[in-house]
């Protein structure tokens, strides 16, 4: 038997197919968990983002009302206004409806009660001659009494009846709705047995078999002659008028408490503005004022509190304006004064110290007397030229003209010159310099004249108080700022005398001589210079202990400064700086 093949199969392209190679029992499997993994690993991601901006979301919002809260009075008082008054409401609301809801209840009560014992009466004349024997007769007695006592109606409104008769065991109802009898609590019965009228609050099924809060109200029938047989009659007046009168009046109360609440915020709120409104004009004119807008007033209405608090704050405006014109004009003349006479002695002094050189110079062919003098006319004169060259500087900062020139400096070579320049002062006085910098240059952006007279200021004050001991100067720089400490160990500064030392001509000792000839400018130039460099000048002092002075000056020209590279504190005395 021979068999013949054929061709193996072609593919589209006419390249013959090679054989079919199922895929890995695994692979399919392999995809199907990492498609998975990789969804899951996406809605969580989504869910962490979205996490997240609910959290920032609320956070501001939480934020804004805090803000909101703690900025407006007027929402202040409207939403306690409105918390109060709501609670208020509320009670008053709480005991006006449990008012109205126990007469509403008492009424239907009182009627059922009443209605209840005319049935029982009439239902005794009923059944007083029932035979006990005849189930049919105990029967249609039951049924017909019912029925009668259904029709007689009463100011309780519409009821259904229920009448048991028992005997032993057995019980025997009649009833005006077969679904009244089941819903008969038990301890209802239980107390009806014991021989007295009791009443209950239940649910019972109307017609359509909906549950309706229900009174019922349940008696015993005395009968005669029947030992041992009982008959109860219960009645069933359904409350749904009630209940729907009392739905209505909550319905109203609500309603009520609501526009309630809302009335008396909406009259905080308008009081409160009545009363915001104008402090908050008064606010602003106020700081108007303060931004040196002087002729800012309030507008005057009325003759109330708010009006006399507005002539008020006129009056304190008008009075400011004056005092500011004035002093600001004795200001420009005292200016005016200083710059005038600098200028106009400027001219006699020249002349002055010309002579006075002369003399100087010529001071060894006069008696000694008249040689000293010579000398002593010379540093007079010199101490007075450098008196009046501080009062022009200080004048042209009163004026606003000092303009700083900053170029960038390497700040080491300026300390170096400085202390080279105090050298010879230092050692008449018996006092060290020691002077520590940083190994590599400081070069920061800076008016190098200035500078250099700020650490000549601080350098020749540190000498002077220094009684004799070592006076220490300190170069640090960080990466926005630079900073110079001048250190000394003699008499020291009190509180008082910090708050003060920047003033023009102050002197903690007035009594003191001073061993180095100064105007008593020299550190308030110094603080003009810092502050025009956009930088600080600080000092710190204990009696006994010395003082230390720091310059801090920020890198570039026009930068913030936000901390320094030096304590201002000397570290071995602790960090309170």
């Amino acid at each position: 038997m021979s068999t013949t093949t054929g061709p193996p199969p072609v593919d589209q392209a006419g390249a013959p197919e090679g054989p079919r190679v199922p895929p890995p029992a695994g692979r399919a499997p392999d995809r199907a968990r990492r498609s998975q993994a990789q969804l899951r690993s996406g809605v969580r991601r989504r869910l962490r983002r979205t996490r997240r901006r609910v959290l920032v979301v609320t956070a501001r919002a939480v934020r804004r009302g805090l803000h909101a809260w703690r900025s407006s009075l007027q929402l202040r008082v409207g939403a306690i206004t409105m918390l109060v008054a709501g609670v208020m409401v509320v009670i008053v609301s709480l005991v006006l409806f449990r008012q109205i809801s126990d007469q509403l209840l008492g009424a239907k009560m009182r009627a059922a009660v009443d209605q209840s014992l005319a049935g029982v009466q009439y239902a005794q004349s009923e059944v007083s001659g029932i035979a006990t024997s005849d189930s049919a007769s105990i029967r249609s007695t039951l049924s017909r009494t019912v029925q009668n006592l259904q029709s007689r109606g009463g100011a309780a409104g519409d009821f259904d009846v229920v009448m048991v008769y028992l005997s032993g065991d057995a019980e025997r109802p009649a009833a005006s709705r077969r679904d009244v009898y089941p819903a008969i609590p038990a301890d209802l019965r239980a107390e009806v047995a014991e021989g007295s009228q009791a009443y209950r609050y239940a649910l019972v099924p109307d017609a359509t078999g909906q549950p309706v809060p229900t009174l019922l109200v349940g008696a015993p029938v005395p009968t005669e002659g029947q030992s041992g047989d009982r008959v109860e009659v219960y009645f069933a007046f359904p409350l749904e008028q009630e209940q729907q009168s009392l739905e209505g009046i909550r319905s109203t109360v609500l309603i009520t408490c609501a526009v309630l609440t809302l009335f008396v915020a909406g009259i905080g709120v308008l009081v409160t503005r009545l009363v915001v409104d104008p402090v908050r004009r008064a606010a602003g004119s106020a700081q108007r004022l303060a931004d040196g807008h002087l002729e800012e007033r309030l507008v005057v209405r009325g003759e109330d509190d708010l009006a006399r608090l507005a002539t008020s704050f006129n009056a304190m405006a008008d009075s400011l304006q004056k005092q500011i014109t004035q002093l600001e004009e004795l200001s420009q003349l005292q200016q005016r004064f200083t710059s005038d006479v600098s200028h106009e002695l400027r001219t006699p002094l020249t002349t002055v110290q010309m002579a006075a050189a002369v003399l100087h110079e010529a001071r060894e062919e006069f008696d000694p007397a008249v040689a000293r003098s010579a000398e002593l006319l010379r540093a007079e004169l010199d101490r007075f030229e450098g008196l009046l060259s501080d009062l022009l500087e200080i004048s042209r900062y009163d004026a606003g003209a000092a303009t700083l020139d900053p170029e960038p400096q390497d700040l080491v070579p300026v300390v170096e010159r400085v202390v080279e320049g105090m050298t010879a002062l230092a050692e008449r006085l018996g006092c060290a310099l020691q002077v520590t910098v940083p190994p590599t240059s400081v070069i920061a952006e800076v008016d190098g004249r200035r500078v250099e007279r700020v650490l000549r200021n601080l350098v020749g004050n540190a000498i002077e108080h220094g009684a004799g001991k070592p006076v220490e100067i300190t170069l640090a720089a960080s990466s926005s700022a630079v900073a110079i400490t001048v250190r000394d160990h003699g008499i020291g500064l009190t509180p008082a005398d910090a708050q003060h030392v920047f003033d023009r001509f102050w002197r903690a000792d007035p009594a003191r001589v001073r061993s180095v000839g100064g105007s008593g400018l020299g550190l308030s130039i110094s603080l003009e210079d810092a502050r025009l460099h956009g930088g600080w000048l600080q000092v710190w002092g204990l009696p006994g202990e010395g003082a230390q002075f720091r310059l801090t000056l920020p890198m570039t020209a026009g930068g913030e400064l936000t901390s320094s590279p030096l304590p201002l504190r000397p570290p071995f005395l602790g960090p309170r700086a």
